[in-house]
C-alpha cells in the first residue's frame, strides 16, 4: 500500500524573493542556517529525537540513505512526514508487506487498451523521500527492488533505464523485537544504507510534553495543524550538500578511518567487519556532521561520534560471541578505545 504526502512547496524550483527575482546561491552560512531551521520545524511535531532528526539531516546532506529502528508508537513515521515537510519535499510510504511485489516499488509496465501499447507507470519510488514501512515484512524479492534504487537512483525496466528525483532519501524502518513472519535484511542490503538510527522512547519530561501537546489537541496526522512549515529551499539544500563535499580531510584522519576498519576486520569476535564502502561512509557522515557544526575539516572527534551509527549495522559477529553476549556497539566502543588517535 502507498501513501502520497506532498509537501505544500516543492524544494524542486528556486523562491522568488521580494523583487520577484529567483533566489541567488546562498553562502555556507546561510546553508547551515536553513538547515538549522528544518530542527526547529520537526520539533513542532517530534520530541525528544533530536539524535535521529539530526541522522536524517546528515544523511540528506552526505546524498544516503536511512534505516530506522524502533518499537512501535515512538514516531517514527511521524518524523519523516515531519523531515519532509519542513525541507518542502514529496513523500510516499510504502506499507511493506509479504504479498507486495518488486513492481509494486519500482513501477511496471501497464498495457494501454486505447492505444494498443504498454506503457510505464512510475512507483512510489519515484520521489524526494521514501519510507519504506516495515522494510524486513517483505520478501526478499521485494526488497532486493531497492537495491539499484538506492544505489544508482535509477530504475530499469524492459531495458529503459529512469532517473529517480534529486535529491532522493529512502528511510525504511524497522521493528527491532517482533520477528515473527519477517524477513531479514540481507548484508548487500544493509550497506546501501548510510546510517541506521535507533529510536528510542522519549526521556519522561519528553515524554510528558509529548501528552501535553495531544491533551492541547495535537494530531499527528495533520501537520499544517502542528504548523510545520517549509523552511528550505533547492538553493540551500544544493549549497549545503556542495558545501559538504568541500570539507576537508587530512591524511592522519583518513589513516584513523582505515585503522579503525581494520580493527574490526582483525577482531576475533567479528565475522564480517568493516568493508572500503564503509570506511568512504564513515569519511562522507563525519564530513556531513563537521559542516554542521562549522568546522572547514574533520577531526578524530566527528569521526568517533559518527562511527556507532555509520558501521552498527554493517558488521556481523561471530556465532560464538553473539553466544556470550558481544554486541556490535560495545565492539565499537572497545576498538574505539584501543585505537590510537592521531594528534
Amino acid at each position: 500500500m502507498t501513501t502520497p504526502d506532498p509537501a505544500p512547496t516543492t524544494a524542486d524550483n528556486a523562491v522568488p524573493d521580494a523583487s520577484g527575482r529567483s533566489d541567488s546561491v546562498p553562502g555556507d552560512d546561510d546553508a547551515r542556517a536553513a538547515v538549522g531551521r528544518v530542527r526547529t520545524e520537526i520539533g513542532k511535531a517530534v520530541v525528544g529525537q533530536d539524535a535521529a532528526i539530526t541522522g536524517l539531516l546528515i544523511a540528506l546532506l552526505a546524498r544516503g540513505h536511512v534505516l530506522v529502528e524502533g518499537v512501535p508508537g515512538v514516531a517514527k513515521t511521524l518524523l519523516v512526514r515531519a523531515f519532509s515537510r519542513a525541507l518542502g519535499l514529496e513523500t510516499k510510504r510504502v506499507q511493506f508487506t509479504p504479498d507486495l511485489m518488486p513492481g509494486d516499488v519500482s513501477g511496471s509496465l501497464i498495457y494501454d487498451a486505447r492505444s494498443g501499447e504498454f506503457e510505464f507507470r512510475e512507483g512510489p519510488v519515484f520521489t524526494h523521500i521514501l519510507l519504506a514501512d516495515e522494510i524486513n515484512r517483505t520478501p526478499p524479492k521485494t526488497q532486493a527492488a531497492l537495491l539499484e534504487a538506492m544505489e544508482e537512483r535509477q530504475v530499469s525496466t524492459d531495458g529503459v533505464t529512469r532517473p529517480l528525483p534529486d535529491p532522493f532519501l529512502v528511510a525504511a524502518t524497522q521493528n527491532p523485537i517482533e520477528h515473527e513472519g519477517t524477513y531479514t535484511l540481507p548484508e548487500a542490503q544493509l550497506d546501501r544504507f548510510l546510517l541506521k538510527l535507533i529510536v528510542d522512547m522519549p526521556a519522561h519530561d519528553a515524554e510528558v510534553t509529548v501528552l501535553r501537546r495531544h491533551a492541547d489537541g495535537f494530531s499527528p496526522r495533520d501537520l499544517d495543524e502542528a504548523g510545520v512549515r517549509t523552511v528550505v529551499t533547492a538553493a540551500d539544500l544544493r549549497a549545503a550538500q556542495a558545501a559538504v563535499r568541500e570539507v576537508s580531510a587530512t591524511d592522519d584522519v583518513l589513516g584513523y578511518i582505515v585503522d579503525l576498519a581494520q580493527a574490526t576486520r582483525q577482531s576475533p569476535s567479528v565475522q564480517l567487519g568493516a568493508s572500503p564502502r564503509a570506511a568512504t561512509a564513515l569519511l562522507a557522515t563525519a564530513k556531513a556532521w563537521a559542516w554542521l557544526g562549522g568546522s572547514p575539516a574533520i577531526t578524530p572527534d566527528h569521526v568517533q561520534t559518527m562511527l556507532l551509527p555509520t558501521w552498527r549495522h554493517r558488521l556481523r559477529l561471530r556465532p560464538d560471541a553473539e553466544l556470550e553476549g558481544v554486541s556490535v556497539e560495545a565492539l565499537l566502543q572497545s576498538i574505539l578505545q584501543q585505537t590510537r588517535v592521531p594528534l
